[in-house]
């Protein structure tokens, strides 16, 4: 099929966070500048040096999986299944084309819980006692096998892992599929559950977390002069991607476009940003040209603004050396609410960037009481704002200097 004039649109979205397991109550709360983070409650955090995370602590998976499915599927993949059957409501039930439709799911981790739980059955009773589960319970490609598998879904198939920049690679890849005409509708995003000891003390050592557990809603504070670290946090955010004269043909509900996506690579360092934001400044110059507009027709963008020091600043400097000091363009992170969800992060971002474009609200940065002048982007600080505009850009960095960009479009014909 000629991939001459596909447009890719958004016609299902599917949202299970810190801040709410639907869509809407994620809107709701993230808007509201609503913080999800509190005190970690899944293991005894004493020994931590930060103790507070983003649990989605009502999450039951019975509501979206049955029992014996649920036992065979870590944490994050539950996650990501109850995501995937908000996105895929429309359809349940519905007779449409499995052949041309995909599914690509990325996660910067993975199976982490599968892994420390087998690992103690190890060490207490010996290798044979090890799950025969374990191995496709751990493993990252694993949850777009068991999406495909659920709704029988027989086009491209595989995982993206880039750290936290895994979701965003997810959708941009689903969207070349479409442009190219590999699949007509993508099932795609990113997935995380990394409330571990191991994740944490991991970052903990890293000395990448904050530290403020008597304050646990108010530390993450992206692009604050107070910030102190990143709050680890766990979700799954899904969306179904189609090509719009597919979609239209089914008389689907189209939330947005997705326009353009721009991915880059620093080659600089294991984990810091490259100075001045050189990657991420590429990645959003290339997600604009590849919509083919001019970069003053950018009204807002969703940062990654993961509230430490050395990200926050770069992707600011990398913000301002692409679109100048423009008044009309305005800069949030929705972490502040939702925590740092890792390889899920961007398709929570993705979902309220969306979401920003069809309220024409732009979600606060909540906890932003003083901005550091070192961020001197136009900021959204802690109450969201009503404005007009109709692209938006959606950021997501991973360690490892992976760099996407992903252009959204408020929907017109």
């Amino acid at each position: 099929m000629s991939a001459n004039g596909r447009r890719v649109v958004v016609t299902g979205m599917g949202l299970v966070s810190p801040c709410g397991e639907t869509v809407e109550e994620n809107w709701l709360n993230i808007s509201a500048g609503r913080s999800g983070i509190d005190r970690i409650t899944a293991f005894d955090v004493s020994g931590f040096s930060s103790q507070i995370g983003g649990e989605v602590k009502s999450f039951d998976p019975l509501k979206y999986i049955d029992k014996k499915d649920a036992r065979r599927m870590d944490r994050s993949t539950q996650l990501a299944m109850a995501a995937s059957v908000e996105a895929m409501r429309d359809l349940e039930g519905a007779e449409f084309d499995r052949e041309n439709f995909g599914v690509v799911i990325g996660s910067g981790i993975g199976g982490i819980l599968t892994f420390e739980e087998q690992h103690a059955v190890y060490l207490e009773k010996g290798p044979s006692k090890i799950s025969p589960f374990f191995i496709p319970l751990m493993i990252i490609d694993m949850t777009s096998g068991l999406a495909s598998i659920r709704y029988g879904l027989k086009g491209p198939n595989f995982a993206t892992v880039s750290a936290c920049a895994s979701g965003g690679h997810a959708i941009a890849m689903s969207y070349l599929l479409i442009k190219a005409g590999h699949a007509d509708a993508m099932l795609t995003g990113g997935t995380e559950g990394t409330i571990s000891p191991m994740a944490l003390g991991g970052f903990c050592s890293m000395k990448a977390l904050s530290t403020r557990n008597d304050e646990p809603r108010r530390a993450s504070r992206p692009f604050d002069v107070d910030r102190d670290g990143f709050v680890m946090a766990e979700g799954a955010g899904i969306v179904l991607l189609e090509e719009l004269a597919h979609a239209r043909a089914r008389g689907a509900t189209i939330y947005a476009e997705l326009a353009g996506v721009g991915m880059t690579g620093d080659a600089y360092h294991m984990t810091a940003p490259a100075p001045g934001g050189i990657g991420p400044g590429e990645a959003m110059r290339r997600a604009v040209r590849d919509a083919g507009i001019g970069l003053d027709r950018v009204g807002y963008i969703n940062a990654h603004g993961t509230s430490t020091k050395y990200n926050d600043k770069a992707e600011a400097e990398a913000i301002v050396a692409v679109f100048g000091g423009r008044d009309d363009l305005h800069v949030s992170s929705t972490k502040s609410c939702s925590g740092h969800m890792l390889g899920a992060a961007a398709g929570l971002e993705f979902i309220m960037t969306a979401r920003a474009l069809i309220e024409q609200i732009m979600p606060p940065t909540a906890n932003l009481d003083n901005i550091d002048p070192e961020c001197a982007v136009n900021h959204v600080p802690n109450k969201a704002m009503p404005k007009e505009f109709e692209f938006a850009l959606s950021n997501s960095l991973g360690f490892g200097g992976h760099n996407v960009s992903l252009l959204l479009r408020r929907f017109a014909d």
